[in-house]
């Protein structure tokens, strides 16, 4: 059984399908239809709800997410808001200036549109009325009619309006719960099943993780869901048996020890951005442009590695700085090189009862520079064609060490070992670049498909490599991010 509460009203359910997305829940059962599916695949924004999760404060953190592609399980102990949260006038200031900036065309995307700004509206960040902040906000969300510029005018005016949280007058009071509503919920580990059908556990000790695993070794691991949920929306899947871990505390979370930061495998890009880019700011780039920040907030570490694609963008800069994998299971913990996690196409060394716990990353040393680089069709919420992660150790203008690494050019993330090779040593100058590069060709042999060829990736990895080149040069700006368009 679940427990949580839709639109300030406790639900309680049991015996559901737990391959049930919130979005077909709210719709069919429900009959809360103003949250709209578009893609069912996490990229239109259509389908955009908040969740509330209480932290140890007591308080609600809330966030935009995709609700097509977040399974019904996933709600335990939370708050889910949807657009009929704000039917009753006046209305949130969002609809307000959504309708005298004339944002709506269509309607079909407002819903989403609208629950995103909420959202923005509800964080209380101080630059929530800034183009950058409401931008973001909205990069999940796909506006067929192409009226952005009127939704970015009605999101600037509606987010300068502050509200109380203790004004339970105003439209978003439904934002506000008190944590003991449900704090029982949060204290035993939780289900979903149907006799004889698909079940669905969410652990809340480290321990009941590994006993779980231990006994269903073929269970599927969910976190966010941002990828797995894909096989029940896009191929038609029924998943047997997840294991959820998003409730285990030591999975979740950034901490420093020693000279490393761990990051445990639950936590979400949202939650380790500011952490990892203040330590290594090439990643704040990055991570802005990693999927739509409906997807960040869900999204984490552990699932983006633990899928091993080879065009996931957390891998190659993690193999870049050398991060060390932390592998949990029934004989304990054992630690590896990232690099050597991955053994094929979406292959892993990940053995039976085993679970990624956490991930270790070096700090920065003196002399030590990270360059991360995407390339992809656009800019907000795309897959990369290649993503190079390039670490350089320079003594004045010396190449001492580095640790070359992609994505999208091989079977699996992957360090250009001849290129390193071609490097280490050499001064770090035009010349011994273009060594480099021509070295590329011996590291990798990749794929074309419909991303980029096999000669454009081959390319393009070169001249990312030139670029950290020209990025390290005083006369150019060091921009973090390189975008790229292609045909």
């Amino acid at each position: 059984m679940i427990e949580f509460v839709l639109n300030g009203r406790p639900q309680k359910l049991d015996q559901v399908d737990p391959n049930l997305s919130i979005l077909e829940w709210l719709r069919t059962k429900m009959r809360l239809t103003g949250t709209k599916e578009g893609c069912a695949s996490g990229d239109c924004g259509a389908c955009t709800v908040i969740i509330g999760t209480p932290d140890q404060s007591g308080k609600f953190q809330h966030e935009a997410v995709n609700s097509c592609i977040s399974l019904i399980g996933s709600l335990h102990g939370k708050q889910l808001i949807t657009i009929e949260a704000f039917r009753q006038e006046p209305g949130h200031p969002v609809q307000q200036t959504m309708m005298e900036q004339h944002g709506a065309q269509c309607g079909f995307c407002t819903p989403g549109i609208v629950m995103s700004l909420v959202a923005l509206h509800a964080s209380g960040q101080p630059d929530a009325s800034s183009e950058r902040a409401i931008l973001e906000a909205l990069s999940g969300n796909l506006c067929r009619c192409t009226g952005y510029r009127p939704i970015v005018a009605a999101g600037r005016e509606a987010l300068v309006q502050a509200w109380s949280p203790d004004d339970e007058t105003h439209p978003a009071a439904c934002l506000v719960q008190e944590k003991r509503a449900l704090e029982a919920t949060l204290s035993t580990g939780v289900g979903l099943s149907l006799p004889d059908g698909p079940r669905y556990d969410a652990p809340q000790t480290l321990d009941e993780l590994r006993k779980l695993r231990g006994r269903f070794p073929e269970a599927r691991l969910i976190a966010g869901g941002t990828d797995l949920a894909l096989e029940i929306t896009q191929q038609l899947k029924t998943l047997e048996h997840m294991i959820s871990v998003e409730r285990i505390p030591e999975l979740s979370g950034c901490r420093v020890e020693g000279d490393e930061l761990v990051i445990g495998a639950a936590t979400t890009y949202r939650r380790f951005h500011r952490p990892i880019s203040d330590r290594w700011p090439a990643f704040d780039g990055m991570l802005s442009r990693l999927g739509s920040l409906q997807i960040r907030n869900r999204g984490t570490v552990g699932g983006n590695i633990g899928n091993a694609s080879p065009i996931g963008d957390m891998p190659p800069p993690l193999i870049a700085l050398g991060a060390t994998l932390v592998l949990d299971g029934p004989d304990g913990e054992r630690r590896l090189p990232l690099e050597a996690f991955f053994l094929g196409y979406r292959k892993t060394d990940l053995q039976p009862g085993e679970f990624i716990h956490s991930v270790r990353v070096p700090m920065a040393q003196p002399g030590q520079r990270l360059f991360i680089y995407k390339v992809s069709k656009r800019l907000d919420d795309d897959i990369s064609a290649v993503l190079g992660a390039f670490q350089l150790t320079l003594d004045g203008n010396e190449v001492v060490a580095c640790r070359l690494a992609f994505g999208g050019m091989a079977a699996t993330p992957a360090r250009a070992l001849a290129a390193e090779t071609a490097l280490c040593g050499q001064p770090w100058t035009e010349a011994s670049v273009a060594r480099a590069i021509a070295a590329l060709a011996s590291d990798f042999q990749p794929l074309s498909d419909v991303r980029a060829s096999a000669g454009y990736r081959l390319q393009v990895a070169g001249n990312l490599l030139r670029r950290a080149l020209l990025a390290s040069d005083p006369r150019h700006n060091d921009e973090p991010m390189l975008v790229t368009d292609y045909a």
